[in-house]
């Protein structure tokens, strides 16, 4: 999501608002995960997107804001290159990268329509039980790890609820789950409230961790 698209991250104003000048992905927690540890890296994220919705501020479902609706593409765009071509017209060549280590980092946008709602709840993770089954047809040796929590943790359960309820369906347990420390008054807010550079860090250092734990790296 925007978190790891880096959204705002240039510009320290929590009531600034989005522009492409202030977004830095080598400023957010994954580049930064992915340099401590000298990994290669392939990232995809959409600013506002989640699992089942994408961030509403009305509590309506935002349906055509869904990460796993384009995993599978090369990209996703609204504008139209050449006049016909958009990336999500083309299928992702899985097999060109298979990677060690699959890192999911979507909720922040979903806990706006899920609230406090259980029956939302449990849309959430069955839509993600079935988003990590797709994602495993793909990396079948690669270690799934589930992360939330820089923008907010209530999801964060369900997040692990998720895991165990995958592991229970599949028999796979290659997978764990995380949770990062929300982020904290004194480090500042970026635009619209995300993140900033010293909260990517933190939480970059918070990640790296785990992953040296349960990759051995």
């Amino acid at each position: 999501d925007s978190i790891t698209c880096g959204y705002g991250v240039e510009d320290e104003d929590r009531d600034h608002h989005f522009l492409t000048s202030t977004e830095d992905v080598t400023k957010a927690y994954a580049y930064k995960t992915a340099k401590a540890l000298g990994a290669d890296y392939s990232m995809v994220s959409f600013s506002g997107y989640g699992i089942v919705s994408g961030y509403t501020g009305t509590g309506e479902k935002v349906s055509d804001q869904l990460v796993p609706d384009f995993y599978e593409k090369l990209g996703y765009s609204r504008g139209v290159y050449l006049g016909k071509y958009q990336p999500q017209d083309f299928a992702w060549d899985f097999a060109g990268l298979q990677p060690e280590l699959v890192v999911i980092n979507l909720g922040t946008n979903d806990m706006s329509y899920v609230l406090e709602d259980a029956d939302r709840r449990e849309e959430y993770i069955h839509g993600y039980v079935k988003f990590l089954k797709t994602i495993r047809s793909h990396s079948q040796k690669a270690k799934l790890l589930c992360v939330l929590g820089i923008m907010g943790t209530a999801l964060c359960p369900a997040v692990e609820e998720t895991v165990q309820r995958y592991v229970n369906e599949t028999g796979d347990g290659n997978i764990s789950a995380m949770r990062f420390t929300d982020q904290l008054p004194e480090d500042g807010y970026a635009a619209d409230w995300h993140p900033t550079e010293r909260t990517h860090t933190k939480a970059a250092l918070r990640l790296t961790e785990e992953i040296q734990k349960i990759m051995g790296w």
